[in-house]
């Protein structure tokens, strides 16, 4: 699905009281797919432009877009998004890096500059933003905004306010939680398969198929009882994977359901990698393997890059979310996908890939909510293979 996202950001006094609006229209008819606004407390236009930049790329991202195309009246964030500027304030610096960081989620990202009053929609949300924080639109002012179509996917009011004056203000509603999530959400329970003799010898393992050995089944099983006491299941879905198949086979059998194979929770193609220990991948390719530590953008030889696995396990999940909304799901896959998962859950940068362990057949839960809030529940918990 490619879209445009239309971003601005303003501040009175600059620095000043500050506020940032983005939109989300379809690319090919123009149809509202998302609005947010929030602000952001006493900071300078520049900043402001970049969060509205960021919150209209997070939107983009909720909606499953692969390609964006982003429409900004700010010379400054176009020029250095596109590479053409130099990032030099110290304070702009993060932004643009979180602002890359989302966008690499995408396909494409293309940046426009446009004038400012063909940027009207997301200069009306930065001003609203604005003025809510400084107590200038009233009770009325805010129903008549949420009556006039201020509404995403679902048909779901998609303001963001941030600060606590929007929280104590009598005319917002108490949150549904202390996140202020609200709905039912998508839980996952994220089974990682369990082990194989790839495993065993700490080898890359992606396409390749081993079958799990006996402790990998003895695994399985312990994951199995754990989740048999689960109620109301909506589905078992698996990886197309031999390991995660017979992994997940063995909880939809306690479940008495029968496993789905989603191919977008396939493990990465580590390509010529396969099979290879860490330091003999280093030691065949040393310059690859060390830009592939730090860069999710490159592939290994004949392979797929984190970036290339982020979109299509987000597509997976958005798919995930529109067949089962609301339900809970047990997902058996794999390391990387199951780390991508949480990732997006908790709205991080692709760091978490490296700094986070996750165990054989290990389970960790996450929900996503139908108003793009999200949460993590469990992470990593093996305690159902003790004993």
């Amino acid at each position: 699905m490619k879209v445009v996202v239309e971003a601005d950001g303003g501040s009175r006094g600059n620095p000043g009281p500050a506020g940032y609006g983005a939109v989300v229209r379809a690319a090919e008819s123009g149809e509202l797919l998302a609005e947010r606004f929030g602000g952001l407390g006493h900071v300078t236009n520049n900043v402001a432009e970049y969060q509205g930049l960021i919150a209209g790329l997070r939107a983009a991202a909720e909606l499953g877009a692969e390609s964006v195309e982003v429409r900004m009246d700010s010379k400054l964030v176009v020029e250095q998004m596109s590479g053409r500027w130099q990032v030099k304030h110290p304070s702009m610096r993060p932004l643009a890096a979180e602002a890359r960081s989302v966008a690499a989620g995408f396909e494409h990202v293309g940046y426009t500059w446009i004038p400012r009053e063909r940027n009207k929609d997301a200069d009306r949300l930065a001003n609203r933003a604005m003025d809510e924080q400084a107590g200038l639109a009233g009770p009325a002012d805010r129903a008549t905004d949420e009556r006039s179509g201020l509404a995403g996917p679902a048909g779901r009011v998609t303001e963001e306010r941030s600060g606590t004056a929007d929280l104590a203000s009598e005319a917002v509603s108490p949150p549904a939680s202390w996140s202020g999530a609200g709905g039912t959400p998508t839980r996952l329970h994220l089974l990682r398969h369990g082990q194989t003799e790839l495993s065993v010898g700490r080898r890359y393992s992606g396409r390749g198929n081993p079958p799990l050995t006996e402790v990998g089944r003895e695994q399985a099983a312990g994951a199995a009882r754990r989740l048999a006491k689960l109620d109301d299941v909506a589905a078992v879905v698996s990886s197309p994977l031999g390991r995660a198949r017979e992994t997940a086979d063995a909880v939809a059998s306690a479940l008495g359901l029968e496993a789905v194979v989603v191919d977008g929770l396939v493990e990465t193609d580590f390509g010529a990698w396969e099979g290879l220990t860490f330091t003999e991948a280093a030691d065949r390719d040393p310059d690859l393997h060390r830009r592939w530590l730090s860069d999710t953008s490159v592939a290994p030889p004949g392979g797929e890059s984190f970036d290339a696995v982020h979109r299509r396990v987000r597509r997976a999940r958005n798919d995930l979310i529109a067949s089962y909304g609301g339900r809970n799901l047990v997902v058996v896959s794999h390391v990387t996908p199951i780390k991508t998962l949480l990732r997006m859950a908790l709205d991080v940068g692709p760091s978490l890939l490296f700094r986070l362990h996750l165990d054989l057949a290990s389970l960790s839960v996450t929900e996503f909510y139908p108003d793009g809030h999200a949460s993590v529940r469990l992470v990593n918990d093996t305690s159902h293979l003790a004993g």
